[in-house]
């Protein structure tokens, strides 16, 4: 049985004190949300921190959505999230993405912020502490070499957060609360492309709030590809946006997960939709545009070629989704 190791437990009732108490431990201290994606890892030794923050008391981070449902609180359980009526009505892709993350357990315990700050996973570091330093460490944790790419310079874990695409797709805004002030950025350009530095957000400081965009006239989905119906990581993610001018694309978005260390982007399928009816062709064609620079790596489940195919097929089903519910 894998054992947690000793560490200081602290539960602070606001975020003032939160930040405090982080910032008297520095580099020792980490934050814990749910903790079910950072107990594991300090089980495996990935993250060792002396002193843990525990943000679950803090009433600011455990809100019901405000604003009609726009503005989510970060410390918002998942299954808060995929239980919401406001949210399940205006903001179904939200919900599914939640609805598709683990097991109904985890989903009681995990959190909106801590899916949104999941660390990058890769089949050489997710493993025990003996068995990684049985074939020597990795650079993502106290190694020199990336085992997938061993000449590459950088780290190439994968993001697999469900609800990160999904954010990045809608534009939604975060809300980062930290000693020196309050900063907003979008979800974009939270993220890194590196498996270690995958995170703009600096360490002393607190996802606290995610404000979705307005409904005007767009809709979006997410579908998720992994080995089993339940539990598993996604080894490929598709959120797709669509913004509806009648029966034409005014704006579109898709957004991949689960192929690089930041959600990925692929402006190309968004040109091919715009102006469009969304017709066969045109999905093709934005399907396409995904596939080439859908580039995953070997450290997940599943073939390489086979899952770069699927960025096509799924890609395709996204927006055929789109299309049958708007024509409804």
């Amino acid at each position: 049985m894998l054992r947690l190791p000793s560490f200081t437990y602290l539960a602070p009732k606001t975020l003032r004190q939160a930040l405090q108490w982080k910032r008297d431990a520095g580099s020792e201290g980490m934050y814990v949300a749910g903790g079910t994606d950072l107990y594991p890892n300090m089980k495996r030794r990935h993250q060792e921190p002396r002193v843990v923050v525990s943000l679950a008391g803090i009433r600011a981070l455990r809100k019901g959505p405000t604003g009609g449902g726009l503005v989510l609180s970060a410390g918002m359980t998942l299954a808060q999230i995929t239980a919401h009526r406001r949210l399940r009505k205006h903001f179904p892709v939200v919900v599914r993405g939640a609805e598709l993350i683990s097991t109904p357990l985890l989903r009681n315990m995990g959190t909106l912020g801590g899916n949104l700050c999941l660390d990058t996973r890769c089949t050489y570091y997710n493993q025990t502490h003996e068995w990684r330093k049985a074939i020597d460490f990795c650079m993502k944790k106290d190694g020199a070499i990336c085992w997938v790419a061993p000449s590459s310079p950088r780290c190439w874990a994968v993001q697999s957060s469900d609800l990160a695409p999904v954010m990045v797709a809608l534009d939604a805004e975060l809300l980062l609360v930290g000693p020196d002030g309050d900063r907003t950025v979008r979800a974009g350009a939270f993220y890194r492309n590196d498996g270690m530095q995958y995170l703009t957000k600096q360490a002393d400081e607190i996802l606290a709030e995610v404000r979705l965009p307005a409904r005007d006239g767009w809709d979006a989905t997410y579908h998720k590809l992994r080995r089993r119906g339940t539990f598993d990581f996604p080894v490929l993610g598709v959120a797709a946006w669509v913004r509806w001018d009648g029966a034409h694309v005014a704006d579109a978005r898709i957004v991949l997960g689960g192929v690089a260390s930041h959600p990925q982007t692929v402006v190309e399928a968004g040109d091919a939709l715009r102006g469009t009816r969304l017709d066969d062709d045109t999905i093709g064609a934005a399907a396409a545009a995904a596939f080439r620079p859908s580039k995953p790596m070997d450290n997940t489940d599943f073939a390489l070629s086979w899952r770069k195919e699927m960025t096509r097929v799924y890609v395709r089903r996204a927006l055929e989704e789109l299309r049958a519910r708007h024509g409804r």
